[in-house]
């Protein structure tokens, strides 16, 4: 078993379910994501018009996503063996580090093979960086109040990588183009990087009971051997299949001539979509508190953006290029999508006692909706173009839906069953 006192301590001090103590965290996830996402709403396109393909332009992605896929499940296990500020640390360095020869040898010489290699290796970054403070939010908050520290989290994350990231190049492309808005994100992500492991204060104790070989055993075999944690695998790489798809074809099909959007209009319209969600993670979290978390996933989140995903596609062939009316489509879809922010304490809960390997899942299944979207996208874009692609996605949302019927946890927590059988190890789990 697990060193107890590796799991989340009660008394630990929260405002509105936030960790006081890793207060500082948040502000760095929302300073990192605004340089790791500005480039996310406008690569495809400037891809595409250095005279690439789109299919180029989605190979890229692809590549992107599966070292963020790769990376995400190694966040959690070296949290758990280096210490979350460590892992943040490496992720920092490997991001800046790659990030600039994504721009010296991929995209000023507009050279595609160095582009996939420096992008793709860039993609190890990020979620060290991000999905290593995941887990530290694992271990530190009461169980209660998981829901809503994850939805912090993710207001954080979103606040950053969507609403900055995706409204900040609509004014600095016209005023330094691509290469300048990427050299920009830049010193976001140092500035973020060094705020997040120079000045997040909580205290973290990593199991000592585990050595390091055991720790990624756990992260692989844990996927089959707990049930729930597949199937909620499963609902997690569903979870953001259309976020990470659309940045590849909406670009694409609301500038094309069929509807007529300019690019800083797409860019401002996808910003609304991370400007809404970033209150409904939140929103979320709380209503959580009122029912079973798998019900917020089901009914507002997958069903919401199955929804969502056919609005986006018929509202402007209906209706032209009208911006406010997508305004309010893409901030639907955000709206629905922070339901999804349960995912992360849904994952947190199913095995208490080996949260680091349960988060590394969760963290791989983030990683592998980037990998998979993009593909997916690129390939039902080509095939079926983007009404095919949309009922695809909705498609796989409301698969997600049935699957998520099977992910409902005790929301009282582990303590709660152990009171009257292990007074001991029950004390333990709460000091």
């Amino acid at each position: 078993m697990k060193n107890v006192s590796a799991l989340p301590n009660p008394e630990q001090k929260t405002i509105l379910g936030m960790p006081v103590a890793l207060f500082w965290g948040f502000i760095a996830i929302m300073i990192f994501m605004t340089g790791d996402g500005i480039e996310q709403a406008f690569l495809s396109k400037q891809i595409v018009e250095m005279g690439f393909t789109a299919g180029q332009s989605a190979m890229v992605f692809t590549i992107y996503g599966v070292t963020v896929a790769i990376g995400s499940w190694l966040a959690a296990l070296f949290a758990d063996i280096w210490g979350p500020r460590r892992t943040m640390l490496v992720g920092l360095i490997i991001w800046v580090l790659f990030h600039v020869g994504f721009i010296t040898l991929g995209t000023v010489p507009e050279n595609l093979n160095m582009m996939m290699v420096m992008y793709g290796l860039r993609g190890f970054g990020f979620p060290l960086f991000a999905y290593s403070f995941v887990v530290w939010i694992a271990y530190a908050t009461p169980h209660k109040k998981l829901p809503t520290a994850m939805g912090w989290f993710w207001f954080a994350h979103s606040l950053g990588i969507g609403v900055f990231g995706s409204y900040m190049p609509s004014f600095t492309i016209p005023a330094i183009g691509y290469n300048g808005s990427l050299w920009l994100g830049l010193i976001f992500v140092i500035i973020g990087g060094l705020v997040g492991v120079l000045m997040t204060k909580g205290n973290y104790e990593k199991p000592k009971d585990e050595n390091p070989s055991e720790t990624i055993k756990n992260g692989f075999t844990i996927l089959f051997t707990n049930k729930k944690i597949a199937i909620a695998s499963a609902v997690r790489i569903i979870n953001q299949l259309a976020v990470y798809g659309f940045v590849v074809a909406m670009p694409l099909f609301l500038t094309s001539e069929e509807v007529g959007f300019t690019t800083s209009q797409w860019l401002q319209i996808w910003g609304a979509m991370y400007l809404v969600n970033i209150f409904f993670n939140l929103f979320w979290g709380f209503v959580a508190s009122k029912m079973a978390w798998h019900k917020v996933v089901q009914y507002f989140g997958c069903i919401g953006v199955a929804i969502s995903c056919l609005l986006f596609y018929y509202v402007p062939i209906t209706f032209g290029p009208n911006f406010w009316l997508m305004v309010c489509v893409s901030g639907f879809f955000g709206a629905v999508l922070g339901a999804f922010a349960q995912m992360s304490a849904i994952f947190a809960a199913i095995d208490p006692e080996n949260r680091g390997a349960a988060m590394s899942i969760h963290n791989l299944s983030a990683g592998l909706s980037q990998f998979i979207a993009p593909a997916l996208a690129g390939i039902l874009y080509t095939m079926l173009g983007t009404e095919g692609l949309v009922w695809s996605l909705a498609g796989f949302y409301l698969l997600g839906f049935v699957l998520a019927n099977f992910l409902k946890i005790e929301q009282e927590g582990p303590a709660v069953k152990r009171e009257n059988s292990d007074p001991v190890g029950n004390k333990a789990l709460n000091a």
